[in-house]
Parts: structure tokens; sequence; C-alpha cells
């Protein structure tokens, strides 16, 4: 497993636990002053975040070989999710929770909307890392599922350009297969869990070993559409509840 040195973390965790900046500069801004708000909140928490982008690249671009994921333009409410579950136990890598342990919410929320505001560009994706049949196989599950099994398409939920949706739930294009792979089996093996109902558990426990491998690999080669800005709505309703998304329709929600 990869690791950020844990000196060069106690060193910046410095930047990142010293005072907050109070409520979102954007947030508290008047409508009109907006754009100059998002630009002086995103400079003042540059040098706060620092701890961040030591793993996670410039900007939260993500590192060359995509262990460590890009969370530069992620909706703000996923990423203040992910940053509470790490903080919280329900995820867990050690390097993440000995940076956030202590934070507040409140600073949370300032971390998740710093770079939830940064659009910078994608890497064109890498050539495909597995056969025609097994890409093909990955893409019926991405976008059709398998209704024989009851697993719902990924688009259902992440949207039909798979860039996520406003405000929590997060774009699949973009990630490396690796870190697709990892995270669909911690998923599976409970090491990684999220707000009650837990709906990507449930999911993933339904997978077979080679449905993730042909999933992470079709995500893994597709290029990221409009510079993967989350939708502000779905399609259709999700087929089933999942804790972390409120507000979004579910089919069947009152029966649920």
């Amino acid at each position: 497993m990869k690791k950020c040195s844990r000196r060069s973390l106690r060193t910046l965790l410095s930047w990142l636990s010293g005072a907050t900046l109070g409520a979102c500069a954007l947030a508290a801004a008047p409508t009109g002053a907006a754009p100059q708000a998002a630009t002086a909140a995103t400079s003042a928490m540059a040098p706060r975040v620092l701890a961040c982008t030591a793993c996670h690249g410039k900007e939260g671009r993500a590192t060359p070989d995509g262990y460590f994921p890009r969370i530069a333009g992620k909706p703000a409410g996923y990423l203040y999710n992910q940053l509470v579950n790490f903080r919280d136990g329900r995820r867990s890598y050690p390097q993440m929770t000995y940076l956030i342990e202590h934070l507040t919410d409140d600073y949370l929320r300032e971390i998740a909307t710093h770079f939830a505001a940064l659009q910078v560009p994608y890497a064109p994706p890498l050539a495909p890392q597995a056969s025609p049949q097994v890409l093909e196989r990955g893409r019926q599950l991405v976008q059709q599922g398998d209704a024989a099994r009851q697993l719902p398409a990924c688009v259902q939920c992440h949207g039909q350009a798979m860039t996520g949706l406003q405000p929590s739930i997060p774009g699949l294009l973009g990630l490396s297969r690796d870190y697709l792979n990892s995270q669909l089996g911690a998923w599976k093996t409970g090491q990684r869990r999220a707000q009650a109902p837990d709906c990507m558990a449930d999911i993933a426990r339904q997978l077979s070993p080679e449905d993730v491998s042909a999933v992470s690999a079709w995500l893994a080669a597709q290029p990221v559409p409009g510079a993967g800005k989350p939708a502000d709505r779905l399609a259709g309703a999700m087929p089933v509840r999942c804790g972390g998304a409120d507000g979004v329709p579910v089919v069947d929600a009152a029966s649920r």
C-alpha cells in the first residue's frame, strides 16, 4: 500500500489544523460578489490544505498513478461526507484519519467546499486494460445494470454522463482502474462504509470479481465529458435510497 510520508503529513498538519476561517466566504458573500468571494476563499484555503495535496496532487487533481483519487471538482456534499466517514471510522486509511480526527464539521465543510470549487482539466484516460468482451460487460453493467440479479445501472445514481450529481453523489470517471477495484472491493468486504442505508455496500456485495473487473476496466477507459461537472438532477428517480444523498427522488420511496 502506498503511503505519504508520516513526517511530511505531521509537518503539513499544522497548516490544516490551524484556526479555521469561520464561515465559508463564498456562502456568506452577497450574490453579486460570488465570483470574487470564490476566488478569495480558494486563495485563503490553499495553504491550509497542503496536507491534502501532498497525497492527492496539485489542486487535488490526483497523482499520476491514480492511487490517490482526484478530489477537485467533486460535489461538495460528497467530499464532506467522505471526510466525516474517515474521521468517524466508516472508512479506514490511517493517514487520512491522522489528519482530520480532531477537525470540526465546519472546517471539514470548508475543505470540501474548497476542492469542489476547483475546476481543473482531467487527464486523458489510459488505453483500455481489458479485452473487448470484458469492456462490453462493464459497459452493460454501468449503463443497463442486470435486471435478473436486481443490480441497478451505475448511471441511475451517478448520472447519464457518469460525472455525479450535486450535491453528494460522485462521478466515476477520471479514476484509475486500480482505485475503482480497491473501492468496490472495500465495499464488498465492509472496509468502506457509509451512512445508512449503505446502498453501495449492498450493490457491491452482489458483484462477482469478474463484474468488478469489467466495471472498473470500462469506467477507467472513458474520457470525462463536460469537464467532469456534476449534474444538477438525474434523468429519473434513484432505484434505491442511499445515506448521504438526501433529497434525491427514489423509486417507490413511500414503500421503503
